[in-house]
């Protein structure tokens, strides 16, 4: 059975305001970024929603039998035709994978963006009686609903949301993959080797980055203990409630012998078991606002992403700029015949005598050539590591900044549904009061 990270999917777009729909326009952004209309946010020019899961099965390459969850993303353009109607809708099936695949574009494509994270590809932090099953009809419900809010952030970002592949992914069943793969954006992806040993070697990193860097950290620490602690309570509670179901049965049991006290106790087993049956509702219920927390948990890693790309960019220039130092000293060496460092050149030239004057004058004007090469590379890793700096504090305000409200507004909701659920919990009390005062 393939795994559930690689699934298909699809997601249909949310309403806001109206605006005059942009032309497309080329440009480039960093990588192949071609986009439709800068600083137009696709929401605003279309609906998208993931509307519905199909599971399916296939051969694989080896003829294995394969399978896997598509989802159904719809799209409709806000503007109206030429004609005055409703534009009509476009409808695409994709699994999940191709989600992977469209969200590893973008990350490469802009590494300075906060990019919004995927839902999970397997059920975490799953408290017993919740399945674990990729396949699970409650597990892939929720992911859709992860995938379509996925879609709606990304859309609503004022770059991510104008790139062409974007659009083409939310609106062309065929060919978009083509369009990814036509940028190379594979290519442009940094290795694991190198953004390690950038981590451990840059020496002047950035001091809002790193404090950024800490503080994911920490969210992602907190959100995980917080994860936990609800796994445990959401155990322990449905025991609880679960066995309040003893009350009922012994309750409806004890009616059958008493005359006078019979429908009292009946009725109070009856408005019991309603009770230990409502916890299932309510961890279903309660499910959502984990997602929405796991959310804020895979988002510390995208703001890691973020900082690890800048501190490669400040490792390479400080390379550079070594580099050239290191040039810059040798022509003048060369030009100077003065030895400042221990070289093996030096000790050939003491040995064997020096060089001819026209190997010396090619040394020169190569090295003169080298250095200038080693200016302009400085001067560019330098504007590429100032640009990425800049681009990527702007986005983190913007993020803190939508993180703030989502978190609070999970948290009071949630807080909420606690109140609400131990109204109900006096609510069956007070129904069995009024019948066992009616004994």
């Amino acid at each position: 059975m393939a795994e559930d990270g690689q699934e298909d999917s699809g997601s249909p777009l949310s309403e806001p305001d109206r605006i005059l729909p942009m032309p497309l326009i080329v440009t480039s952004l960093g990588c192949s970024d071609q986009v439709l209309g800068e600083g137009s946010r696709l929401l605003r020019r279309m609906e998208i929603c993931v509307s519905e899961a199909e599971k399916r099965s296939c051969r694989n390459a080896v003829s294995m039998l394969e399978t896997f969850t598509v989802y159904l993303i719809e799209t409709r353009p806000l503007e109206p035709t030429a004609d005055g109607r409703n534009s009509s809708p476009d409808s695409v099936w994709r699994r999940y994978s191709e989600f992977e695949l469209l969200r590893n574009y973008l990350i490469i494509s802009y590494p300075y963006i906060v990019m919004p994270p995927l839902p999970e590809k397997r059920a975490e932090f799953v408290w017993h009686k919740l399945s674990a099953d990729n396949m699970d009809p409650d597990f892939v419900e929720r992911r859709r609903v992860g995938l379509e809010n996925f879609l709606l952030r990304v859309a609503s970002h004022s770059v991510l949301s104008n790139d062409k592949i974007l659009h083409h992914f939310l609106t062309k069943e065929q060919g978009w993959k083509d369009l990814v793969h036509e940028t190379g954006f594979q290519a442009k992806a940094d290795s694991r080797l190198r953004a390690l040993n950038a981590i451990f070697r840059v020496r002047s990193p950035n001091k809002h980055l790193m404090e950024v860097k800490h503080y994911s950290d920490e969210l992602q620490s907190y959100t995980s203990q917080l994860l936990r602690a609800r796994t445990r309570v959401a155990d322990r509670l449905y025991a609880v409630y679960k066995v309040h179901g003893n009350y009922g049965r012994i309750f409806s049991e004890w009616s059958v012998i008493e005359k006078e006290m019979g429908d009292g106790l009946q009725s109070a087993g009856h408005h019991i078991d309603a009770y230990a049956a409502s916890i299932d509702d309510i961890l279903e219920e309660e499910e959502h606002y984990a997602d929405q927390l796991k959310e804020y948990l895979f988002y510390a890693e995208a703001l890691r992403a973020v900082c690890r790309k800048h501190e490669l960019t400040q490792f390479e220039l400080e390379m550079a700029s070594q580099d050239l130092i290191s040039k810059k000293q040798q022509r003048e060496e060369l030009a100077t015949g003065i030895v400042r460092t221990f070289s093996f050149k030096g000790i050939t030239n003491k040995i064997f005598g020096q060089e001819a004057p026209e190997q010396r004058e090619a040394r020169l004007n190569l090295l003169e050539e080298l250095t200038s090469e080693g200016e302009e590379a400085v001067k560019e890793k330098t504007a590429e590591c100032d640009e990425h700096a800049e681009r990527a504090v702007t986005d983190i305000l913007q993020f803190k900044e939508q993180k703030d409200k989502d978190l609070q507004e999970a948290l009071i909701s949630y807080a909420l549904m606690q109140i609400s659920m131990c109204k109900k919990g006096i609510q069956v009390w007070s129904n069995a009061r009024e019948c066992f005062l009616k004994m």
